[in-house]
């Protein structure tokens, strides 16, 4: 499967799950608003997410799918595939016990755990027992969501995309319906809610074992042993694992800050804005850096470092030509997309204000890391999982000490600032190191799009903001007419943006039908 194709499949099937993620938020905002029980779910199911993204999907991933990659080879034979098979087969005869192991000890320490988080929420009992009991209900699904991104990894590397990508469909799905189901008072559903994430959980690790199945993948479970396969993964997850954890340090900090020295609603005013500003970056951004991993792994074991150079090339052209005017539009039009989406019952105008400042401060780091989602996997692919980790760590240092100032003066909204000037220094550390080394090289024509599409956003932006303040009646009332108005903005929003890309040449027809439609 080609690059681009790869990226839109799994960009088609992430932003489906990203608009039943919506629908998810939505409920949320009007079941649990942003109060107690809000505030108590987010900090529960941030926990499982932190561990997930640690060392599921962050060291695990980065490696262990570039070397499953080099043993399935540029060209996939039955004797490299018996390799590679086997070599998964060892990795999760270690994987799984120490999942579970590690389950057992997060359920039997949860109250130390969510007081190093909370602080006890300064002597709130009620709030705090709450955030433990949601910790119990909802940590069993970090088992199953790290099962879940083995057999995607698995699956990926084949250039098997789809089943992997639909997987936190799944999870929207449970979340909408129990939200509808037990929504009768904010705690209980919160409660209920907790319990169908872990659910949910085996649901999703079900759907993709099927469809390793499906595909003819046959991994077994035989005792753990410590191969030279075993070794070579763990001395990549050693240094990957730390990457991981201070990028994912750097995002609890904003949560341990906000719950402990901003009012409450703080943590669920980021939350919604942040589920707002991922809608690209898991659209785009983790597209890419799931199909371009596995890609380029295979190429330069193959020793084809122009075609890699090619592929990141591509797939930053991709990345920003959708994120840059997403970024602008969402910046410009805060206010009215938090409205009509969340603005009903639970969650009130205040928290609209709040939250719109959150996203638009958050927008504005956006394209840096949907470009760290393209530049990382030229360290990953290479077998350097070092270097991001010292990037890493300067990082989190950047975004530690701006929390702390911005904090005082900015509230909520100076922890959304920080981390966006944490993202773009880290871009720009990935960029010159690769450039240093040789690894990376923009192409002209790379260049100059990214300038057309840049200007092309700023036009767009620019009318919106100055058009908006007309239409500002029509999203006072929750109903038909402010939705119709937010889809007539959206609509106006993407003329504006494609007159200057086609008027400048920064795109043709063919080209644009080939980003949507890669077989066309």
């Amino acid at each position: 499967m080609s690059l681009i194709k790869g990226i839109s499949t799994v960009s088609g099937f992430t932003l489906l799950s990203r608009i039943f993620g919506f629908v998810r938020d939505m409920f949320m905002a009007k079941y649990l608003g942003a109060g107690l029980a809000a505030d108590a779910f987010f900090i529960a199911f941030k926990l499982p997410n932190f561990f997930r993204r640690l060392f599921a999907e962050g060291a695990f991933s980065v490696g262990f799918v570039p070397l499953f990659s080099r043993r399935l080879g540029k060209d996939i034979t039955p004797e490299s595939r018996k390799a590679a098979e086997e070599f998964a087969s060892h990795v999760l005869s270690w994987l799984f016990p120490i999942l579970l192991f590690f389950l057992i000890v997060m359920e039997i320490g949860m109250v130390p755990i969510m007081f190093g988080l909370t602080g006890g929420f300064e002597g709130d009992t009620q709030k705090f027992n709450f955030v433990v009991e949601l910790g119990r209900y909802i940590f069993p699904y970090l088992l199953f969501i790290s099962l879940v991104s083995f057999f995607s990894g698995v699956l990926n590397a084949y250039g098997r995309y789809s089943a992997a990508a639909f997987a936190p469909v799944i999870l929207n799905i449970f979340m909408i319906i129990a939200l509808y189901l037990y929504g009768e008072s904010e705690l209980e559903a919160a409660r209920k809610l907790a319990i169908t994430v872990s659910l949910a959980g085996l649901a999703q690790l079900l759907w993709v074992y099927g469809a390793a199945l499906k595909a003819g993948v046959r991994i077994y479970l035989p005792r753990p042993r410590l191969s030279e396969n075993v070794r070579e993964l763990l001395s990549l997850i050693g240094p990957a694992a730390i990457g991981a954890g201070v990028i994912q340090i750097n995002l609890l900090i904003d949560v341990i800050l906000a719950a402990r020295f901003l009012p409450e609603g703080s943590v669920s005013w980021l939350f919604y804005a942040d589920r707002l500003n991922q809608l690209p970056l898991g659209v785009i951004g983790i597209a890419v850096g799931t199909v371009l991993l596995p890609s380029i792994s295979r190429l330069l074991a193959g020793g084809d470092e122009a075609g890699a150079n090619r592929q990141q090339n591509r797939a930053l052209e991709f990345s920003l030509f959708l994120t840059l005017p997403s970024a602008a539009a969402l910046m410009v039009a805060a206010g009215p997309i938090i409205a009509t989406l969340f603005e009903r019952d639970a969650f009130v105008s205040t928290d609209t204000a709040a939250t719109a400042l959150a996203l638009t401060v958050y927008a504005a780091g956006l394209p840096a890391y949907v470009i760290a989602k393209a530049l990382t996997p030229g360290y990953f692919a290479r077998k350097d999982t070092k270097t991001p980790v010292k990037l890493a760590a300067i990082s989190l240092v950047i975004n530690t000490v701006l929390n702390i100032i911005f904090i005082q003066f900015m509230g909520h909204v100076g922890l959304a600032a920080a981390t966006a000037i944490a993202a773009w220094a880290s871009v720009f550390m990935y960029y010159y190191g690769l450039k240093k080394r040789g690894q990376l090289t923009l192409e002209k024509d790379t260049i100059s799009r990214l300038i057309k599409f840049t200007v092309s956003s700023f036009i767009m932006a620019g009318t919106l903001f100055y058009s908006l303040p007309y239409l500002a009646d029509y999203f006072v009332t929750d109903g038909i007419t402010r939705i119709s108005a937010l889809v007539g903005v959206i609509i106006f929003g993407v003329i504006l943006y494609f007159i200057p890309v086609f008027s400048m040449k920064a795109l043709t027809i063919t080209e644009l039908k080939r980003f949507i439609r890669p077989n066309a």
